[in-house]
């Protein structure tokens, strides 16, 4: 069976850049540009006029080369978006973040996980389904706050510190989840037995990593140097050889993905975990910039592949009441944990300014809640539901930065801000 080349391009041709151009618009008005992508997914599988369709145009049916050649390129993009991820997170962070962001963390990630839980159990009583569910409500898009924190200069707050601290910690706490939840769910087995090994193996792989991250990455490093200043002490013309580190970088991120799927966890797990190897030689290797070019292409695939899985004859009153129940419950048990674990964890119980800010900089969930659906896709997770949350974590995205915004101009209004006794 021959390659038709022409209508691989087209394809290609119209998704991007329907995406990027979607994307820009988006920005332009303060809205994640993954949104837009979204909706370039769901807009191509779901415009028809009469006989004509955009999917059929694009030969997207499922099925076909350009169907299982978009389906590649998402999933190749979300492992480079995991890996990236990683790359911004380092184990140092981990340890430095205190009691205070452990706390919004945990407390961020139990709360939202029985939620999402007890409402599938109650909803259709699929304890498979409601896993993924939780997982889903567990997640936070850092991302998206970080954006909003660094665009407003108050990187150096107290809650700010909290935020980011808290969810570089509640990323490794999802992905824990997620891979207990995708290792029970490939397995077909709710056993005991069966979720304390899946849950072991997790925590051993994930912990291994950064036990490597932590001590083998600075030991192997300290030998190289020693080796170069030996041969350079021998030899005053040596010339240290210097690998390609984005193509060793690529290729570890590609060899753990591979591991965790080995043992029966998800590829991006490996992925994020890979990051975290090259996280303190990423400035210095500029990793971030050549991978941030990788991921202007292959990610903007994933986002327009989520949209695409969105079947919009399946949006009926019953969906759409589910979502808004759904938004409501993920943006009270992400707040409330959040605002909890602030108010345990810090000594002196913090005012409630800031602990209203940690919670609200927890809310939005992004493009990891739309993974774990896509991921739960694979396991039987209904179309429906898959809905439901790519629309939760699309509506906590969109609401996540105006709220945060007006919480910290509250709480830190601008130095020389014009007061009615200044005018004149």
């Amino acid at each position: 069976m021959g390659i038709d080349l022409q209508s691989i391009l087209l394809m290609l041709v119209v998704v991007l850049v329907l995406a990027k151009t979607t994307a820009f618009v988006f920005n332009r008005y303060g809205i994640p540009g993954l949104i837009g992508e979204i909706l370039v997914g769901i807009l191509i599988a779901n415009l028809t006029i009469g006989d004509w369709s955009l999917k059929g145009a694009l030969d997207l049916a499922d099925g076909t080369f350009n169907y299982d050649l978009l389906s590649t390129l998402a999933e190749l993009g979300v492992i480079f978006l995991l890996f990236a991820v990683g790359l911004e997170t380092k184990v140092k962070d981990l340890t430095s973040v205190g009691r205070s962001a452990m706390l919004v963390a945990v407390l961020g990630v139990i709360i939202p996980f029985v939620f999402g839980f007890i409402f599938i159990e109650l909803y259709e009583s699929n304890v498979e389904h409601a896993l993924f569910m939780g997982a889903a409500m567990v997640a936070t898009s850092v991302g998206i706050t970080a954006r909003v924190i660094k665009d407003m200069k108050v990187l150096d707050t107290k809650e700010s510190r909290i935020v980011i601290g808290a969810a570089v910690i509640d990323d490794i706490l999802g992905m824990i989840v997620l891979a207990i939840v995708v290792g029970m769910a490939s397995s077909g087995s709710m056993e005991v037995g069966s979720v304390v090994t899946i849950t072991a193996s997790a925590v051993i792989f994930v912990l291994a990593v950064i036990a490597f991250c932590a001590y083998g990455v600075p030991w192997i490093t300290k030998k190289v140097e020693e080796y170069h200043e030996n041969k350079l002490l021998a030899n005053p013309d040596y010339v240290p050889y210097k690998p390609n580190m984005l193509s060793v970088a690529i290729a570890t991120c590609f060899a753990l993905a591979l591991a965790a799927q080995y043992i029966g966890l998800a590829a991006i797990i490996g992925a994020f975990l890979a990051g975290m190897i090259f996280a303190n030689g990423a400035f210095a290797w500029n990793l971030d910039g050549r991978i941030d070019a990788i991921n202007v292409l292959l990610v903007s695939f994933f986002f327009v592949y989520v949209g695409f899985m969105v079947d919009l004859s399946q949006v009926s009153s019953n969906v759409l009441m589910l979502a808004c129940v759904l938004i409501v419950l993920a943006i009270i048990s992400k707040y409330a944990g959040a605002y909890i674990g602030a108010k345990i964890g810090e000594r002196g119980s913090p005012e409630p300014a800031s602990a209203h800010i940690i919670g609200i900089g927890m809310i939005p969930r992004g493009e990891v809640g739309i993974l774990v659906a896509a991921y739960g896709l694979r396991y039987g997770f209904p179309l429906e539901l898959y809905v439901v949350v790519v629309l939760m974590s699309v509506i906590t995205t969109i609401i996540a930065p105006p709220l945060l915004s007006r919480a910290f101009r509250k709480k830190y209004p601008p130095e020389y801000l014009i007061t009615a006794d200044d005018r004149i």
